[in-house]
């Protein structure tokens, strides 16, 4: 069995973007060689998350309006954790997304459902964010 490593840099201009990052997996499983498999792709920062979804405009601005009714950026106060930082909406927010993915490689090929894409959600950005991609099989 083979392995194969990569971590992708983000540095958003905005506290929270949405990012398709499938073509930058699709070119790390391609540089692996491996053909059969499983390929992890999680975030390494505990305020940003990857997860799977449709790539449409609209449902990332559901994902951005639902989210922020879930755990509202301000005030600030409101949150416990925020003293040397203002980011606990992020944390939830990143424990309701989630923190990873895993794909199926069949073929050389990420084998997904119809619509299916790989996205970074960031929800404390404007600093440096790592995602890793973990690749293995044969």
């Amino acid at each position: 069995m083979k392995s194969y490593r990569k971590e992708l840099n983000f540095c958003t201009k905005t506290r929270r973007a949405y990012i398709n990052i499938t073509p930058q997996v699709e070119a790390a499983l391609s540089e692996s060689g491996i053909a059969e498999g499983l390929c992890l792709v999680n975030a390494m920062n505990i305020t940003a998350s990857v997860f799977i979804n449709d790539n449409e405009s609209g449902l990332h601005r559901d994902f951005e309006h639902w989210l922020e009714k879930l755990a509202p950026e301000k005030p600030h106060n409101q949150y416990a954790h925020n003293g040397f930082e203002d980011n606990a909406d992020a944390h939830l927010k990143r424990s309701v997304m989630g923190r990873e993915v895993v794909v199926a490689v069949t073929n050389g090929e990420l084998d997904f459902g119809t619509w299916e894409q790989i996205f970074y959600g960031e929800f404390d950005g404007i600093r440096n964010k790592r995602v890793l991609i973990k690749i293995i099989g044969e």
